[in-house]
């Protein structure tokens, strides 16, 4: 058998050599953002997940697993993780079901369009504790806008049973205008031909948005589904900024992200808190986990 020349490898040219240099310079500084600001924090937190917070914050013991035996055995985690899954069932649907129903309609030629989708958008350029006020005075029992509205004396935030409704509203009203925004960027992608295509069929428009709008608009519909259950499930503000700490309703509104913040901040017990953080995120992946294998089954990518 004949030996087989060896290859030479190809020396990298000056340019290329130097257009690589620059790749690596623009890349570092992202690489060096995400590693300090995510990587480490993840890793710190999973670390600190084992001991118990010593005096001061120093001097940790090593516990184990026993803070993860704490955390799931306990009710307050479970009932604060029911309280956040009960938040985002209701500001999940119907912040993306009012914000495709806006975009369709914005993104027609209509008088003063450019201005309804600045007042649409605004609620997501508002400080959060500038909204939180707002909505805090308006659902004040006797004295809110909305009980003077209505001729009504309900207590928004302080009945158990409606508060965590109450906040899901101002989570709505919050996110409504940015999944606008990212729906109408993905309608202006969309082919214009299968509008007309549709129409010399004899198609409609309520017909056009089932058959055409929603297929085409899958990919981005699949985005605002999966970053808003993200961002859902992490809310912390506004029970936060909204309930005061003596509201009977706080234990029905309290989320995960919340009782995780009284443990490590208030309570001094980080590594508590850190163990309910690293439950969290391992709820959380595995919620992105199955959305990603249902992906295929109805997101189409044309």
């Amino acid at each position: 058998m004949t030996a087989k020349p060896a290859v030479k490898k190809q020396k990298m040219s000056k340019w290329a050599k130097n257009e690589a240099m620059w790749g690596y310079l623009f890349v570092i500084p992202t690489m060096l953002g995400l590693f300090v600001l995510n990587f480490y924090p993840i890793i710190q937190t999973i670390y600190q997940s084992f001991f118990k917070t010593g005096d001061f914050g120093r001097g940790n013991i090593f516990v184990g697993l026993q803070n993860y035996i704490s955390v799931l055995s306990g009710s307050e985690f479970w009932g604060s993780l029911v309280n956040t899954f009960k938040y985002a069932l209701i500001e999940v649907p119907f912040s993306i079901a009012i914000a495709l129903v806006l975009a369709v309609f914005l993104n027609r030629k209509i008088l003063f369009r450019s201005g309804y989708r600045t007042i649409f958008f605004l609620p997501m350029v508002a400080a959060p504790a500038a909204v939180a006020m707002v909505w805090k005075f308006m659902y004040n029992q006797q004295f809110g806008l909305l009980n003077n509205i209505f001729g009504t004396n309900i207590a928004w935030i302080s009945d158990p049973k409606i508060a965590w409704i109450s906040i899901a509203v101002i989570g709505v009203w919050s996110i409504v205008g940015y999944n606008m925004i990212l729906f109408l960027s993905g309608l202006q992608e969309i082919p214009h031909d299968y509008y007309e295509a549709a129409d010399i069929d004899g198609a409609t428009g309520v017909r056009q948005f089932f058959a055409v709008t929603l297929p085409l608009l899958s990919p981005t519909i699949f985005f605002v589904l999966q970053t808003r259950i993200i961002g859902a499930l992490q809310v912390f503000d506004l029970p936060f900024m909204v309930m005061d700490k003596s509201n009977q309703a706080l234990p029905s509104v309290q989320s995960v992200v919340y009782v995780f913040y009284q443990y490590a901040f208030t309570y001094n017990n980080r590594g508590y808190g850190a163990t309910i953080v690293v439950c969290m995120l391992v709820i959380i992946l595995a919620i992105t986990f199955i959305l990603q294998k249902t992906e295929k089954k109805w997101v189409f990518y044309n």
